[in-house]
């Protein structure tokens, strides 16, 4: 079908946690939505009108578009054709033989370097179009944070590499639906801007959590050392310590060490940062001893607060290792699909209590009291300093006396 006989202006093919608030926004500005996936699970959901995840506004954002009728979802990915522009998150063969000169093709997930030019170039192959004049291919990586897309989609800069001579324009047309500078740039420039805006994240937590391990193996305090570090000094700016993961900073950290002109610079960061469940549970072992037999409560699932997205979160690993030293591991998240047991139900005799997740309910000094109440004089570890105790590892009654001095 060629684009002239088109009867959407854009399709999303993959209604994930990139595309599906994309595919919404861009509905909610009037366009005409064809959103593409093959689980019928998450079909189903969004065809009723429910979020199959968490994110900010979301939910109001979709009940509006359902109202609208701009959307219409489909598993069949050849149906993405009936669009003008066809955003991927996935796929490419099943949508080669649809593609017809007019169509743009934007791909909108981390790609490795060089990726958006072979696209151009397979479809050039396979098709025979002349890319940047019959048909247009870009890159538009996202780099939107989780809970932040409906603020994010409107400010962030949305960068657009272009192959040819009229790709960029032609995907820039699409974006302008939001209100967003358009920053034009080779495929090449802007797969390397989304990588590396990852693993300048990934590194920046490296640091505290590197400095953190240093601090207990020194008898040392990592909040008060960064506290120094940052007060009152411009070329401050270290960041807090916490579990760091998450599917993005992971995975793009895996490519990118393979073909890095510095091997093992990569691949150091990644293992500073996936240490630090082994870190806190020897640290638990050096203060309780053997843990076989004896209830750890882990408060939090999701890798990153107030979102229920589990992928790669380190809080599994933890839980693992916990479980490998024969623990009776006990987990509470309020905000995951995975089932979890309730709050007082973790904490209810617990020898130590793990902070995985700063989740704005366990920065609540309520919380605080229920493990004061339910596990006694527990060991809490919190290397997000949740409650502003500013200790990693420290018993409940140590905290209430930090807490009250304070």
């Amino acid at each position: 079908m060629a684009p002239s006989q088109t009867s959407a202006d854009v399709s999303i093919v993959g209604l994930g946690r990139v595309g599906l608030p994309l595919a919404l926004c861009f509905a909610d500005r009037g366009l005409r939505v064809i959103g593409v996936d093959r689980d019928p699970g998450r079909l189903s959901a969004v065809g009723d009108g429910r979020m199959p995840f968490a994110e900010t506004g979301a939910q109001q954002l979709l009940d509006r578009v359902a109202a609208s009728g701009r959307l219409s979802l489909t598993d069949r990915v050849a149906e993405a054709a009936r669009a003008t522009s066809i955003v991927i998150t996935l796929a490419l063969d099943d949508l080669l033989g649809v593609l017809a000169p007019g169509h743009s093709l934007i791909l909108r997930s981390t790609v490795a370097p060089g990726t958006t030019e072979f696209v151009a170039g397979y479809v050039a192959k396979h098709r025979g179009f002349e890319v940047g004049r019959d048909v247009f291919v870009a890159h538009a990586p996202e780099r939107i944070a989780a809970g932040r897309f409906l603020e994010e989609i409107d400010t962030l800069p949305c960068i657009i590499g272009g192959v040819g001579e009229r790709s960029g324009e032609a995907v820039a047309e699409l974006f302008a639906a939001f209100n967003a500078p358009i920053v034009q740039t080779t495929p090449v420039h802007a797969e390397l801007a989304k990588i590396w805006t990852n693993i300048l994240r990934y590194t920046n937590f490296a640091l505290p959590n590197l400095l953190m391990m240093d601090c207990e193996r020194v008898s040392a305090n990592v909040f008060e050392v960064i506290d120094l570090i940052n007060r009152d000094y411009p070329r401050g700016g270290i960041a807090q310590p916490g579990l760091t993961a998450g599917s993005c900073l992971r995975k793009d950290f895996a490519f990118s060490e393979e073909r890095s002109a510095a091997p093992g610079m990569l691949l150091a960061v990644s293992r500073v940062n996936e240490s630090v469940p082994l870190f806190l549970v020897e640290g638990i072992k050096r203060r309780l001893g053997k843990l076989a037999d004896r209830k750890i409560a882990v408060l939090g699932l999701a890798f990153k607060a107030d979102t229920d997205d589990e992928r790669d979160s380190l809080a599994h690993k933890l839980m693992r290792l916990l479980e490998r030293e024969l623990a009776d591991v006990a987990v509470h998240d309020p905000h995951v699909p995975t089932p979890t047991v309730a709050l007082d139900d973790s904490l209810r005799g617990a020898a130590a209590v793990v902070v995985a997740t700063n989740h704005s309910e366990f920065r609540k000094p309520s919380t605080l009291e229920r493990i004061s109440e339910l596990a006694g004089d527990c060991l809490v570890v919190d290397p997000w300093n949740c409650w502003g105790a500013a200790q990693v590892f420290a018993y409940s009654s140590e905290i209430a006396a930090l807490l009250a001095r304070a």
